[in-house]
């Protein structure tokens, strides 16, 4: 019994510890590979299914704005079967009818304006026309011409308003 060992040479000290098998590494490429379909596969559903979702979402929107402004319409169509009769009365239902329909546009955050006496705001005021007032302030709202809807970033459009302009 010879307790002499082999010589060692540097290079086998240096040289890589002995690799997996290569069925091994081609294993869990193929796992990785399925995984990585799987993943895009769910994300693609996910995709899918919020698109199904985010237009379900808007026609249950769209048929509630609808159903809101039923009721206008349904004076009107009674207003206009009722055009023949008085018109102080038709008049009457007609601004009633407006006020109606103000009010649903409230309700869906939209309320109106039509301020005057107010300093001019580009971000709520149109200007489309200016106004000689001497009682005024200059570049404030005399007059709207069209009232606007909205509030904030929620605005449908702007009034449309004259203001005063600058003395000379």
């Amino acid at each position: 019994m010879s307790t002499e060992q082999e010589p060692t040479t540097p290079q086998d000290e240096l040289s890589p510890p002995e690799q997996p098998e290569g069925d091994d590494h081609a294993a869990a490429l193929v796992e990785l590979q399925d995984r990585w379909r799987r993943a895009l596969a769910d994300l693609d559903n996910l995709r899918k299914r919020h698109a199904k979702e985010l237009d379900a979402i808007r026609n249950e929107e769209r048929a509630r704005t609808a159903a809101a402004w039923l009721p206008v319409v349904d004076n009107l169509d009674l207003a206009l079967t009722h055009a023949g009769s008085d018109p102080s009365a038709v008049l009457e239902g007609v601004k009633a009818v407006r006020d109606q329909a103000v009010d649903v546009l409230r309700q869906l955050g939209h309320p109106r304006y039509e301020e005057t006496g107010v300093p001019f705001d580009p971000t709520v005021h149109e200007v489309v026309g200016t106004v000689d007032a001497p009682d005024t302030e200059p570049n404030t709202v005399v007059q709207v011409v069209r009232p606007g809807y909205g509030e904030g970033s929620r605005q449908l459009r702007p009034a449309a308003v004259r203001v005063s302009k600058r003395q000379e």
